[in-house]
Protein backbone atom coordinates (compact mmCIF):
# COMPACT_ATOMS: atom_id res chain seq x y z
CA UNK A 1 0.00 0.00 0.00
CA UNK A 2 1.39 3.54 -0.75
CA UNK A 3 1.75 6.03 1.65
CA UNK A 4 -0.62 8.65 2.31
CA UNK A 5 0.72 12.20 3.97
CA UNK A 6 -0.88 15.51 4.31
CA UNK A 7 0.67 18.85 2.59
CA UNK A 8 -2.22 21.00 2.49
CA UNK A 9 -4.64 22.54 4.96
CA UNK A 10 -7.88 25.09 5.27
CA UNK A 11 -10.69 26.00 6.98
CA UNK A 12 -13.44 28.19 8.03
CA UNK A 13 -15.12 27.79 11.61
CA UNK A 14 -16.50 29.69 14.28
CA UNK A 15 -13.65 30.69 15.87
CA UNK A 16 -11.30 31.62 12.85
CA UNK A 17 -11.73 32.33 9.35
CA UNK A 18 -8.54 30.48 8.25
CA UNK A 19 -6.07 27.96 9.50
CA UNK A 20 -4.12 30.09 11.77
CA UNK A 21 -6.82 32.25 12.93
CA UNK A 22 -9.04 29.20 14.53
CA UNK A 23 -6.05 27.11 16.12
CA UNK A 24 -5.10 30.45 18.06
CA UNK A 25 -8.54 30.92 19.36
CA UNK A 26 -9.02 27.04 20.17
CA UNK A 27 -5.32 27.34 21.81
CA UNK A 28 -6.59 30.12 24.01
CA UNK A 29 -9.82 28.59 24.88
CA UNK A 30 -12.37 31.10 22.80
CA UNK A 31 -16.14 30.04 22.30
CA UNK A 32 -17.76 30.90 19.64
CA UNK A 33 -20.69 30.39 20.71
CA UNK A 34 -23.38 33.16 20.66
CA UNK A 35 -27.15 34.31 19.81
CA UNK A 36 -28.47 33.06 16.35
CA UNK A 37 -28.28 35.78 13.98
CA UNK A 38 -29.22 33.96 11.15
CA UNK A 39 -32.84 34.11 11.42
CA UNK A 40 -34.89 35.28 13.99
CA UNK A 41 -34.55 32.56 16.79
CA UNK A 42 -36.88 34.07 19.78
CA UNK A 43 -39.70 31.54 19.64
CA UNK A 44 -37.16 28.95 19.53
CA UNK A 45 -36.32 26.67 22.53
CA UNK A 46 -32.74 27.01 21.83
CA UNK A 47 -31.50 30.61 20.53
CA UNK A 48 -27.46 29.98 20.10
CA UNK A 49 -25.41 28.30 17.79
CA UNK A 50 -21.60 28.74 17.05
CA UNK A 51 -21.95 30.95 13.44
CA UNK A 52 -19.33 31.67 11.30
CA UNK A 53 -18.61 35.74 11.21
CA UNK A 54 -17.08 38.50 8.93
CA UNK A 55 -16.99 36.02 6.02
CA UNK A 56 -16.27 37.29 2.25
CA UNK A 57 -15.54 34.34 -0.03
CA UNK A 58 -14.02 37.71 -1.79
CA UNK A 59 -11.01 37.20 0.22
CA UNK A 60 -10.66 34.04 -0.56
CA UNK A 61 -11.38 34.06 -4.68
CA UNK A 62 -10.78 36.60 -7.31
CA UNK A 63 -13.92 36.06 -8.93
CA UNK A 64 -16.72 35.20 -5.53
CA UNK A 65 -19.57 37.70 -7.14
CA UNK A 66 -20.19 34.36 -9.36
CA UNK A 67 -20.67 32.49 -6.49
CA UNK A 68 -23.40 35.04 -4.97
CA UNK A 69 -26.49 32.99 -4.95
CA UNK A 70 -24.76 29.55 -3.81
CA UNK A 71 -25.68 28.55 -0.65
CA UNK A 72 -23.32 29.11 2.47
CA UNK A 73 -21.78 25.89 2.44
CA UNK A 74 -20.24 25.97 -0.91
CA UNK A 75 -19.35 29.49 -0.16
CA UNK A 76 -17.19 27.34 3.09
CA UNK A 77 -15.85 24.95 1.00
CA UNK A 78 -14.77 27.14 -1.33
CA UNK A 79 -12.93 28.93 1.01
CA UNK A 80 -11.51 26.03 2.83
CA UNK A 81 -10.65 23.96 -0.46
CA UNK A 82 -8.74 27.27 -1.70
CA UNK A 83 -6.84 28.08 0.78
CA UNK A 84 -5.81 24.28 1.27
CA UNK A 85 -4.67 24.22 -1.95
CA UNK A 86 -2.78 27.48 -1.95
CA UNK A 87 -0.65 26.11 1.09
CA UNK A 88 -0.19 22.80 -0.39
CA UNK A 89 1.85 24.30 -3.38
CA UNK A 90 -0.57 22.53 -6.03
CA UNK A 91 -1.75 25.86 -7.55
CA UNK A 92 1.74 26.97 -8.63
CA UNK A 93 3.16 26.37 -12.11
CA UNK A 94 5.36 22.94 -12.00
CA UNK A 95 3.67 21.80 -9.25
CA UNK A 96 3.32 18.15 -12.31
CA UNK A 97 0.24 17.46 -11.07
CA UNK A 98 -2.14 15.21 -13.53
CA UNK A 99 -5.92 16.52 -13.54
CA UNK A 100 -6.56 12.97 -14.41
CA UNK A 101 -4.47 11.90 -11.04
CA UNK A 102 -6.27 14.66 -8.81
CA UNK A 103 -9.46 13.73 -7.28
CA UNK A 104 -12.16 15.38 -4.88
CA UNK A 105 -13.94 13.40 -1.59
CA UNK A 106 -16.19 15.26 0.85
CA UNK A 107 -18.63 15.00 3.89
CA UNK A 108 -20.69 17.89 3.05
CA UNK A 109 -24.65 18.85 4.00
CA UNK A 110 -27.23 20.01 2.21
CA UNK A 111 -27.36 23.62 1.31
CA UNK A 112 -29.08 26.19 3.46
CA UNK A 113 -33.18 25.71 3.41
CA UNK A 114 -35.22 29.00 1.95
CA UNK A 115 -37.62 28.62 4.72
CA UNK A 116 -39.40 32.65 4.78
CA UNK A 117 -40.34 31.76 1.14
CA UNK A 118 -41.31 28.16 1.29
CA UNK A 119 -43.96 29.40 4.01
CA UNK A 120 -45.00 31.91 2.14
CA UNK A 121 -45.89 29.92 -0.96
CA UNK A 122 -47.78 27.20 1.25
CA UNK A 123 -49.58 30.11 2.71
CA UNK A 124 -50.33 31.64 -0.59
CA UNK A 125 -51.26 28.45 -2.30
CA UNK A 126 -53.90 27.47 0.77
CA UNK A 127 -56.76 29.29 -0.23
CA UNK A 128 -59.02 27.97 2.60
CA UNK A 129 -56.54 27.99 5.24
CA UNK A 130 -56.32 24.55 5.52
CA UNK A 131 -55.35 22.63 2.04
CA UNK A 132 -53.02 23.48 -0.13
CA UNK A 133 -53.40 23.40 -3.82
CA UNK A 134 -50.41 21.53 -5.04
CA UNK A 135 -50.75 22.73 -8.60
CA UNK A 136 -51.05 26.34 -7.92
CA UNK A 137 -47.79 25.81 -5.16
CA UNK A 138 -45.85 24.09 -8.08
CA UNK A 139 -46.91 27.14 -10.48
CA UNK A 140 -45.89 29.79 -8.12
CA UNK A 141 -42.70 28.32 -7.14
CA UNK A 142 -41.71 27.82 -10.55
CA UNK A 143 -41.77 31.46 -11.16
CA UNK A 144 -40.63 32.54 -7.66
CA UNK A 145 -37.72 30.02 -6.55
CA UNK A 146 -34.34 30.17 -8.00
CA UNK A 147 -32.63 27.40 -10.25
CA UNK A 148 -29.59 27.95 -8.16
CA UNK A 149 -30.45 27.80 -4.88
CA UNK A 150 -32.56 25.33 -5.32
CA UNK A 151 -30.15 22.58 -6.75
CA UNK A 152 -27.60 24.06 -4.05
CA UNK A 153 -30.06 21.05 -1.90
CA UNK A 154 -28.32 18.91 -3.52
CA UNK A 155 -25.48 17.85 -0.65
CA UNK A 156 -23.19 16.51 -3.57
CA UNK A 157 -22.86 20.16 -5.41
CA UNK A 158 -19.60 21.41 -3.11
CA UNK A 159 -18.01 18.69 -4.53
CA UNK A 160 -18.50 19.56 -7.88
CA UNK A 161 -18.07 22.92 -7.69
CA UNK A 162 -14.57 22.37 -6.30
CA UNK A 163 -13.80 19.69 -8.86
CA UNK A 164 -14.73 22.39 -11.59
CA UNK A 165 -12.62 25.54 -9.67
CA UNK A 166 -9.67 23.19 -9.71
CA UNK A 167 -9.59 21.36 -12.40
CA UNK A 168 -9.67 18.02 -10.17
CA UNK A 169 -10.64 15.34 -13.30
CA UNK A 170 -10.05 12.40 -10.88
CA UNK A 171 -12.87 10.70 -8.28
CA UNK A 172 -15.04 13.02 -7.25
CA UNK A 173 -17.70 11.76 -4.30
CA UNK A 174 -19.72 12.88 -1.67
CA UNK A 175 -20.64 10.73 1.53
CA UNK A 176 -23.17 12.07 3.80
CA UNK A 177 -22.79 9.83 6.92
CA UNK A 178 -24.54 12.96 9.24
CA UNK A 179 -21.50 13.64 12.00
CA UNK A 180 -19.25 11.53 11.13
CA UNK A 181 -19.16 12.54 7.44
CA UNK A 182 -16.29 14.62 6.82
CA UNK A 183 -13.75 11.95 8.77
CA UNK A 184 -15.33 8.67 6.35
CA UNK A 185 -14.80 10.95 3.28
CA UNK A 186 -10.65 11.84 4.26
CA UNK A 187 -11.02 7.88 5.24
CA UNK A 188 -11.89 6.66 1.91
CA UNK A 189 -9.79 9.37 0.14
CA UNK A 190 -6.91 7.37 2.04
CA UNK A 191 -7.81 4.66 0.75
CA UNK A 192 -8.18 5.51 -2.94
CA UNK A 193 -4.61 7.04 -2.85
CA UNK A 194 -3.21 4.38 -1.07
CA UNK A 195 -4.70 1.45 -4.01
CA UNK A 196 -3.41 4.23 -6.45
CA UNK A 197 -6.70 5.02 -7.73
CA UNK A 198 -5.13 9.02 -7.27
CA UNK A 199 -2.56 11.03 -6.54
CA UNK A 200 -3.95 13.90 -4.98
CA UNK A 201 -7.10 14.13 -3.09
CA UNK A 202 -8.77 17.40 -1.86
CA UNK A 203 -10.79 16.17 1.19
CA UNK A 204 -13.16 16.88 3.62
CA UNK A 205 -16.62 18.66 4.89
CA UNK A 206 -18.57 21.90 5.01
CA UNK A 207 -22.19 22.53 6.28
CA UNK A 208 -24.45 25.05 7.97
CA UNK A 209 -27.57 23.97 9.34
CA UNK A 210 -28.40 26.75 11.53
CA UNK A 211 -30.99 27.58 9.55
CA UNK A 212 -34.96 27.44 10.98
CA UNK A 213 -35.58 23.13 9.23
CA UNK A 214 -31.79 22.28 11.07
CA UNK A 215 -32.48 23.84 14.57
CA UNK A 216 -35.92 22.55 14.45
CA UNK A 217 -35.03 18.81 13.57
CA UNK A 218 -32.03 18.55 16.48
CA UNK A 219 -34.62 20.59 18.92
CA UNK A 220 -37.14 17.58 18.14
CA UNK A 221 -34.57 14.86 19.06
CA UNK A 222 -34.12 16.89 22.27
CA UNK A 223 -30.11 17.25 21.10
CA UNK A 224 -29.76 20.97 22.00
CA UNK A 225 -28.19 22.75 24.74
CA UNK A 226 -31.13 25.29 26.03
CA UNK A 227 -28.51 27.54 28.07
CA UNK A 228 -29.75 30.68 25.99
CA UNK A 229 -28.11 33.11 28.85
CA UNK A 230 -24.96 31.61 29.02
CA UNK A 231 -24.13 30.98 25.24
CA UNK A 232 -20.08 30.76 25.91
CA UNK A 233 -20.84 27.92 28.76
CA UNK A 234 -23.30 26.15 27.02
CA UNK A 235 -21.34 23.38 25.23
CA UNK A 236 -19.51 21.70 28.20
CA UNK A 237 -18.41 17.91 26.79
CA UNK A 238 -17.87 15.19 29.82
CA UNK A 239 -19.34 17.71 32.63
CA UNK A 240 -21.84 16.58 34.66
CA UNK A 241 -24.00 19.28 33.91
CA UNK A 242 -24.36 19.47 30.37
CA UNK A 243 -27.26 19.37 28.05
CA UNK A 244 -26.73 18.63 24.74
CA UNK A 245 -24.49 20.62 22.12
CA UNK A 246 -24.16 23.63 19.95
CA UNK A 247 -25.08 23.60 16.18
CA UNK A 248 -21.98 25.09 14.53
CA UNK A 249 -21.00 26.19 11.09
CA UNK A 250 -17.84 25.92 8.52
CA UNK A 251 -15.77 23.96 6.38
CA UNK A 252 -12.09 21.88 6.89
CA UNK A 253 -9.89 20.62 3.52
CA UNK A 254 -6.99 18.80 3.37
CA UNK A 255 -5.13 18.09 0.92
CA UNK A 256 -4.21 13.99 1.21
CA UNK A 257 -0.97 13.09 -1.53
CA UNK A 258 0.61 10.10 -2.40
CA UNK A 259 4.12 10.25 -0.66
CA UNK A 260 6.22 10.24 -3.66
CA UNK A 261 4.32 12.50 -5.54
CA UNK A 262 4.83 14.99 -2.69
CA UNK A 263 8.15 13.96 -1.91
CA UNK A 264 8.90 14.62 -5.43
CA UNK A 265 7.71 18.11 -5.71
CA UNK A 266 9.27 19.40 -2.76
CA UNK A 267 6.31 19.69 -0.74
CA UNK A 268 5.79 20.30 2.98
CA UNK A 269 4.36 17.64 4.76
CA UNK A 270 1.82 18.03 8.17
CA UNK A 271 2.07 14.77 8.79
CA UNK A 272 0.88 11.33 7.37
CA UNK A 273 -2.36 8.93 7.73
CA UNK A 274 -1.88 5.59 8.77
CA UNK A 275 -5.40 4.74 10.36
CA UNK A 276 -8.98 4.11 9.52
CA UNK A 277 -11.23 2.11 10.61
CA UNK A 278 -15.40 2.28 10.05
CA UNK A 279 -18.09 1.08 11.94
CA UNK A 280 -21.98 0.72 12.23
CA UNK A 281 -23.75 0.15 15.56
CA UNK A 282 -26.48 -1.25 13.95
CA UNK A 283 -28.60 -0.05 16.62
CA UNK A 284 -31.04 2.84 17.03
CA UNK A 285 -30.90 5.92 14.90
CA UNK A 286 -29.99 8.44 17.89
CA UNK A 287 -28.73 6.95 20.22
CA UNK A 288 -25.05 5.07 20.55
CA UNK A 289 -24.89 1.43 21.69
CA UNK A 290 -25.27 1.37 25.52
CA UNK A 291 -21.93 -0.90 25.73
CA UNK A 292 -20.03 1.28 22.86
CA UNK A 293 -20.25 -1.81 20.41
CA UNK A 294 -19.35 0.12 17.52
CA UNK A 295 -17.02 2.77 18.88
CA UNK A 296 -14.94 0.25 20.45
CA UNK A 297 -14.84 -1.90 17.13
CA UNK A 298 -14.19 1.13 14.74
CA UNK A 299 -11.07 1.98 17.33
CA UNK A 300 -9.78 -1.43 17.65
CA UNK A 301 -10.05 -1.10 13.27
CA UNK A 302 -7.94 1.87 13.00
CA UNK A 303 -5.36 0.65 15.25
CA UNK A 304 -5.42 -2.44 13.40
CA UNK A 305 -5.04 -0.51 10.20
CA UNK A 306 -2.14 1.71 11.59
CA UNK A 307 0.05 -1.54 12.77
CA UNK A 308 0.01 0.64 16.04
CA UNK A 309 -0.55 -0.32 19.87
CA UNK A 310 -2.98 1.96 21.76
CA UNK A 311 -0.09 3.14 24.07
CA UNK A 312 1.31 4.21 20.96
CA UNK A 313 -1.14 6.94 20.44
CA UNK A 314 -0.59 10.51 22.45
CA UNK A 315 -3.59 12.53 21.87
CA UNK A 316 -7.07 11.64 21.31
CA UNK A 317 -9.57 14.56 19.80
CA UNK A 318 -12.74 13.16 20.87
CA UNK A 319 -16.27 13.31 19.24
CA UNK A 320 -16.76 15.00 22.27
CA UNK A 321 -20.71 16.48 21.51
CA UNK A 322 -21.86 17.57 24.79
CA UNK A 323 -24.74 15.20 25.33
CA UNK A 324 -25.62 12.48 27.35
CA UNK A 325 -25.04 9.72 25.82
CA UNK A 326 -22.25 10.25 23.48
CA UNK A 327 -19.89 11.48 26.42
CA UNK A 328 -20.43 8.44 28.91
CA UNK A 329 -20.11 5.85 25.50
CA UNK A 330 -17.57 7.74 24.05
CA UNK A 331 -15.52 7.32 27.12
CA UNK A 332 -16.42 3.70 28.23
CA UNK A 333 -15.43 2.78 24.61
CA UNK A 334 -12.15 4.32 24.78
CA UNK A 335 -11.18 2.32 27.86
CA UNK A 336 -12.75 -0.72 26.53
CA UNK A 337 -10.14 -0.51 23.66
CA UNK A 338 -7.73 1.34 25.46
CA UNK A 339 -7.45 -0.53 29.01
CA UNK A 340 -5.07 1.07 31.14
CA UNK A 341 -3.93 3.26 28.08
CA UNK A 342 -7.17 5.16 28.45
CA UNK A 343 -6.39 6.82 31.71
CA UNK A 344 -2.27 7.84 30.00
CA UNK A 345 -3.33 9.63 26.65
CA UNK A 346 -4.72 13.03 26.85
CA UNK A 347 -8.49 13.66 25.26
CA UNK A 348 -9.93 17.02 24.21
CA UNK A 349 -13.19 18.35 22.92
CA UNK A 350 -12.64 21.20 20.73
CA UNK A 351 -16.91 20.86 20.06
CA UNK A 352 -16.48 22.49 23.17
CA UNK A 353 -15.49 25.84 21.45
CA UNK A 354 -17.06 25.79 18.31
CA UNK A 355 -19.88 23.65 18.56
CA UNK A 356 -20.88 20.72 16.23
CA UNK A 357 -19.93 21.30 12.56
CA UNK A 358 -21.96 18.27 11.61
CA UNK A 359 -21.12 17.11 8.24
CA UNK A 360 -17.97 19.15 9.11
CA UNK A 361 -16.76 18.67 12.32
CA UNK A 362 -14.47 15.30 11.50
CA UNK A 363 -12.17 17.27 8.95
CA UNK A 364 -11.90 20.50 11.21
CA UNK A 365 -11.19 17.95 14.10
CA UNK A 366 -8.59 15.85 11.58
CA UNK A 367 -6.86 19.19 11.05
CA UNK A 368 -6.09 19.91 14.57
CA UNK A 369 -4.65 16.81 15.56
CA UNK A 370 -2.07 17.17 12.85
CA UNK A 371 -1.33 21.18 13.96
CA UNK A 372 -1.25 19.69 17.48
CA UNK A 373 1.50 17.94 16.32
CA UNK A 374 3.39 20.39 14.67
CA UNK A 375 3.10 23.04 17.62
CA UNK A 376 3.43 20.14 20.40
CA UNK A 377 0.56 21.31 22.39
CA UNK A 378 -2.79 20.04 23.00
CA UNK A 379 -6.24 22.12 22.56
CA UNK A 380 -8.04 22.49 26.03
CA UNK A 381 -12.31 21.02 26.62
CA UNK A 382 -13.19 24.55 28.35
CA UNK A 383 -16.37 24.65 30.48
CA UNK A 384 -15.38 21.50 32.00
CA UNK A 385 -16.06 22.60 35.57
CA UNK A 386 -17.70 19.53 37.30
CA UNK A 387 -16.60 16.50 35.84
CA UNK A 388 -18.94 13.46 35.38
CA UNK A 389 -17.91 10.75 37.29
CA UNK A 390 -18.87 8.32 34.38
CA UNK A 391 -16.47 10.87 32.76
CA UNK A 392 -13.31 9.91 33.91
CA UNK A 393 -10.15 10.53 31.64
CA UNK A 394 -7.86 13.14 31.07
CA UNK A 395 -9.80 15.43 29.36
CA UNK A 396 -7.66 19.10 29.27
CA UNK A 397 -9.61 20.83 31.02
CA UNK A 398 -9.87 24.81 30.58
CA UNK A 399 -6.41 25.37 29.61
CA UNK A 400 -4.04 24.21 26.65
CA UNK A 401 -1.27 21.80 27.22
CA UNK A 402 2.40 22.11 26.06
CA UNK A 403 2.98 18.37 25.01
CA UNK A 404 5.12 16.85 22.19
CA UNK A 405 3.20 14.23 20.30
CA UNK A 406 3.73 11.90 17.12
CA UNK A 407 0.15 10.12 17.15
CA UNK A 408 -2.81 11.64 17.52
CA UNK A 409 -6.71 10.19 16.59
CA UNK A 410 -9.54 11.65 16.01
CA UNK A 411 -13.08 10.02 16.32
CA UNK A 412 -15.97 11.41 14.85
CA UNK A 413 -19.90 9.39 15.85
CA UNK A 414 -22.69 9.98 13.63
CA UNK A 415 -26.58 10.21 14.28
CA UNK A 416 -27.50 6.57 12.65
CA UNK A 417 -24.45 4.72 14.63
CA UNK A 418 -21.79 5.62 11.94
CA UNK A 419 -18.64 4.97 13.30
CA UNK A 420 -15.22 6.69 12.36
CA UNK A 421 -11.92 6.22 13.93
CA UNK A 422 -8.68 8.35 12.00
CA UNK A 423 -5.28 8.19 12.83
CA UNK A 424 -2.37 10.75 12.00
CA UNK A 425 1.09 10.77 12.52
CA UNK A 426 4.20 12.86 12.25
CA UNK A 427 6.07 12.34 9.20
CA UNK A 428 10.08 11.55 9.84
CA UNK A 429 11.33 11.09 6.48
Amino acid sequence: MRQVVVTGMGMVTPVGNDLESTWASLLEGRSGVGPIGLFDARTFPTRIAAEVHNFRLDDYLPDASRWAEHSRNTKFALAAGSMAIKDSGLDEAGSGLDPRRFGVYLGSGEGQQDFPRFVRLVRRSAHDGHHVDTSEFTRMGIQELHPIREAEQEPGTPSAHLASLLGAQGPNANCLTACAASSQAIGEAFELIRRGSADVILSGGTHSMIHPFGVTGFILLTALSTRNDEPTRASRPFDRDRDGFILGEGAGMLVLEELEHAKKRGARIYGEIVGYGSTADAFRITDSHDEGRGAIACLKEALDCAGLNPSEIDYINAHGTSTSVNDSIETLAIKRAFGEDAYRVPVSSTKSMMGHLIAAAGSVEAIVCLLAIRDGVLPPTINLDNPDPECDLDYIPHQARQQEIDVALSNSFGFGGQNITLILRRYRG
